[in-house]
Formats: C-alpha cells, sequence, structure tokens
C-alpha cells in the first residue's frame, strides 16, 4: 500500500499539470488570437478617403445618372464573435442590402442582434456619404479590449453589388492601442449581383456567390469595368486612416488635406497614378459592294467602330475604315 500511495501523488501532481495547462489554453482566444491587455477604452478618428478618379480609372467612368460617388460608411467595433463581412464567405441580407441598394436599416439590425445575444459589438459608427469618387469622411469610434476590432463598409455607386471595406483590423498589439493604421482598400464583390459594368441593371446572382477581390484581370470579361489588362494590380481605389485620439474628440483637429473648392473632394494629384486605357474596336464589318467602272479594277471597302475611347496614352485607335480592289459587281 504504501507503494501505491507513493505512486499516486507524482500522478496527482502531472495531473494538476495538466489540468492547470488546459484552464489556460481554455481561456485564450481562438484562432492564435493575441489577448489584448491596453487601457479600458480607446477613442480614433476614422477618416475614408476615396481614390476613384477618371485618370485612374478611366474605364466606363460614370460621370453622370449617377457619377461616381461613395455611400455613406457604416462600421462597429467588436470581437471575434462576430464578422461583418469576409473574403471567400457569404455575406448575410442585411449586407446584401447595403452593397446592392445602400439601404442599412437590415444591416444596423444584424448588428445590434449580435451585440444583444453574443455581445461581441461594443460600438457601432458611420460616416456621412462622399457626393464624388474623390472626396472624404470621416467618423469617431471607440474601442475596449474585449472588442479591439473593427470592420466597416462603403458601397461603390453605381454598381452591381460592389463595395471596399476593411475586415476586422485590431487595433490592439499586446498591451497597447496602435498609435495610427492607414489601409489601402480595394473593390470587392458581394455576389449578389452579376452585373459587369457600374451601370448594370440589376441581375441577381443564383445560386449566390461568395465575396471575391475585384482585380485588373478577375472577373476576366472586357466588359467588365475594372479590367486592366495591361496592368498586374489595380491602384488602389480608396484608402483608410485610423488615428488615436489622445484629446478631447471635441478638441482633435484632423491633419489638413489639399481640398479644392468643391467642398470635400481631393485634388486629382493625390486620387492615383494615371491608368492607360488601351483604344477598343469592334471586328471588322463585311465587305460592301464593288464599285467601278466596267472593264476596269473597282474598290470595295470595309469599316469598324471605337468601342472604347484610349487614354491616360493607352494604345491609339488603328484606322476604321479600309478599302481593296476588286472587279466590280453588276456593272453595265
Amino acid at each position: 500500500m504504501e507503494n501505491l500511495s507513493t505512486m499516486a501523488a507524482p500522478g496527482s501532481a502531472l495531473w494538476a499539470l495538466v489540468l492547470a495547462t488546459l484552464g489556460s489554453t481554455a481561456g485564450q482566444p481562438l484562432g492564435g488570437e493575441s489577448v489584448c491587455t491596453a487601457r479600458p477604452l480607446a477613442k480614433y478618428s476614422i477618416t475614408f478617403s476615396g481614390k476613384w478618379s477618371q485618370t485612374a480609372f478611366p474605364k466606363q467612368y460614370p460621370l453622370f445618372r449617377p457619377p461616381a460617388q461613395w455611400s455613406s460608411l457604416l462600421g462597429a467595433a467588436h470581437s471575434s464573435d462576430y464578422s461583418m463581412w469576409r473574403k471567400n464567405e457569404y455575406v448575410s441580407n442585411g449586407l446584401r442590402d447595403f452593397a446592392e441598394r445602400g439601404e442599412a436599416w437590415a444591416l444596423m439590425k444584424e448588428i445590434e442582434a449580435a451585440g444583444e445575444k453574443l455581445q461581441s459589438v461594443h460600438t457601432v459608427f458611420s460616416a456621412p456619404a462622399v457626393p464624388t469618387g474623390t472626396g472624404q469622411t470621416s467618423a469617431e469610434l471607440e474601442v475596449e479590449p474585449r472588442h479591439s476590432l473593427v470592420s466597416f463598409i462603403v458601397r461603390i455607386v453605381p454598381s452591381p453589388d460592389w463595395f471596399v471595406g476593411v475586415d476586422s483590423i485590431d487595433l490592439c498589439e499586446g498591451g497597447r492601442w496602435k498609435e495610427q493604421v492607414a489601409l489601402d482598400l480595394y473593390p470587392h464583390d458581394a455576389g449578389t449581383d452579376s452585373g459587369f459594368t457600374f451601370s448594370s441593371p440589376n441581375f441577381a446572382t443564383i445560386p449566390q456567390d461568395t465575396v471575391t477581390e475585384i482585380t485588373s484581370s478577375s472577373p476576366s470579361h472586357p466588359a467588365n469595368s475594372f479590367y486592366y489588362p495591361r496592368l498586374k494590380s489595380l491602384p488602389p481605389i480608396a484608402r483608410v486612416t485610423l488615428v488615436r485620439l489622445r484629446q478631447s474628440p471635441r478638441a482633435f483637429v484632423p491633419p489638413a488635406l489639399d481640398l479644392t473648392s468643391r467642398g470635400n473632394e481631393i485634388a486629382d494629384s493625390l486620387s492615383g497614378p494615371e491608368t492607360p486605357l488601351d483604344c477598343e474596336f469592334s471586328l471588322w464589318s463585311s465587305w460592301g459592294l464593288c464599285r467601278g467602272p466596267c472593264g476596269k479594277v473597282g474598290t470595295k471597302s470595309r469599316t469598324r467602330y471605337v468601342r472604347v475611347q484610349p487614354a491616360n496614352n493607352g494604345t491609339p485607335c488603328p484606322e476604321l475604315e479600309e478599302e481593296a480592289e476588286c472587279a466590280p459587281d453588276n456593272c453595265v
């Protein structure tokens, strides 16, 4: 019996060590996430800057009905239990309504429900719409250690279901809040409408697809408004900057931007590089009738037309009419 009790002691100690290890592991966030131990609260300004200019994105650039612009910005500070949108995953009904029509009511209800049931949402924030492609808008938000992630969405207007945004960026880094975060933003497709162009009519995607990033070569269709086969990647269409507020939000003065006299529109030099747009043209038409006097060589012609005019030193358009010699038809 003495031997059994002697053996039980180290066994108990081993089990205690295993349980302690499991307990400490259970207290960690899933997926290898770090634990935020920063101060209880932090406030940030968020500034959204559109870079959607005709110089950077010349193809099918919307000039009227409606012109290029951005919807209001809608976002949330949340924990890892909540996801507003995620690449390669299906969007919710609320986000679909926002991406397709800019209607925020259903998405707000979904965020509110997540906050009540899972207590995964700390704050909801929004910023006004931007009436131009190269404008800016801003808001303020609050985060705390358990809700240190920020997500938001802004709809591209006009578009079928395209948007830009951020998915769960963490403003906490171990024991401190990040002072500033700046990210370039690129267009995404919500996977609910199959339109190729900014002004495409409604054409529901059935079955619904997942969120995908739109690139210069995907979707690989010449009709796509973002199709630039000469580019390895699209220039950023927008940029977001989050700056930690160290004083009263009312006293915070955001960095001055070079604004034009048109309100919140940013000077075009800040909106991105010049993107070359090559001429796009149709196939040749059929040859016309051969014309000319009998017994002599006649001429026939065919034509083609320009689909897209070149821009920003893109490949110029070729000749649109061609003639060839022929034997006259039905001459008298």
